[in-house]
């Protein structure tokens, strides 16, 4: 009888042994087929470029191919729900972004995802401030000025940005609580016509990514007064920034992040981490981001996840201030 329990316990444990060896093959081993990393929105943008770069630098880094699947709509949610939903197994992974996983948390009130619990962090990839430029007709030269037009005319100044919940959007909100001014939003599909609008003088001012705004500044169909970021762009070392110059303790900068589904092994996570730091580390893709307006920023998950957790905090005291609410 005691021979026979040994020998069921030692099957068992053989079948044990079995189902657990190619789990820890696959982790070593991984990637072991294609990858698809998802972006939210239509191809072309700054999260598009952002994924296409870091995908031709992993497959690089590891052999495998790495490819960019555009799933727009929904200010990204049609992805974010498709990654979060998943196997997770480190082969569908997302370019998480501002809008997807900093501020619709709050703004939405039935979000079909958990940008804390369904995703696993994998890297920061760079961040993008924001350019304040009005229309050149404004007696306005700097933010001070700004703010003291704003007050002394109070809902007569309007910004505008291509889409409400967009990081341009939610700056402008920020800089009416922060300087306790009355400013009109008047909301636009897509930064182009927004620009457009304020060229034509149909608004007063936008805060705009730099690459979109900054041609028409250096044109002179607007006037560029200052950065969102936190110290001055090397580029861009005329603008100062909106904190130095009238508004201390204001920066905005949008953020992009590599992420995966929730509960990847960590095996994977750090592979990707490793490669992903490496990838974007090297010089021609800081050349090509910054070209865009983008600057490289990587990290460790856990960088991501306090930079997240931060972000959602921050935004959901202007979304709450504001009372914004979107379907």
């Amino acid at each position: 009888m005691q021979l026979r329990n040994f020998s069921l316990i030692a099957v068992l444990l053989a079948g044990y042994a079995l189902l657990a060896f190619p789990a820890h093959l696959s982790a070593q081993s991984y990637p072991a087929k294609p990858v698809r990393i998802v972006v939210g929105f239509a191809p072309g943008g700054a999260t598009d470029i952002v994924g296409r770069l870091i995908a031709q630098k992993l497959s690089e880094a590891t052999g495998q191919s790495f490819f960019v699947e555009n799933r727009p709509g929904a200010s990204a949610t049609i992805g974010a729900e498709l990654v979060a939903r998943a196997a997770p197994d480190g082969y569908t992974l997302m370019i998480a972004a501002t809008t997807s996983h900093s501020i619709l948390p709050s703004l939405m009130a039935k979000l079909s995802y958990d940008p804390q619990r369904d995703f696993a962090p994998v890297s920061l990839l760079a961040t993008s401030p924001l350019l304040l430029a009005l229309h050149p007709s404004l007696p306005i030269r700097s933010v001070g000025d700004m703010i003291k037009l704003a007050r002394a005319r109070p809902g007569q100044l309007s910004f505008g940005a291509g889409g409400t919940g967009t990081p341009p959007h939610m700056a402008g909100e920020l800089f009416k609580q922060m300087a306790g001014v009355d400013m009109l939003y008047v909301p636009y599909k897509g930064e182009a016509p927004a620009i457009s609008d304020l060229i034509g003088g149909q608004i007063s001012l936008i805060f705009s990514n730099v690459i979109a705004v900054l041609p028409q500044v250096q044109a002179g169909r607007l006037r560029g007064i200052a950065v969102t970021a936190a110290g001055r762009l090397p580029a861009l070392p005329e603008f100062p920034t909106v904190a130095e110059s009238g508004l201390p303790g204001f920066v905005v900068d949008a953020w992009f992040g590599l992420v995966a589904t929730a509960r990847t092994p960590n095996e994977t996570i750090a592979r990707l981490n490793a490669d992903t730091v490496r990838g974007m580390s090297q010089p021609d893709v800081r050349q090509r981001l910054a070209g865009q307006g983008l600057f490289v920023k990587t990290g460790s998950p856990s960088d991501l996840a306090a930079l997240m957790q931060s972000e959602i905090v921050k935004w959901a005291k202007v979304v709450k201030a504001a009372n914004l609410k979107l379907e």
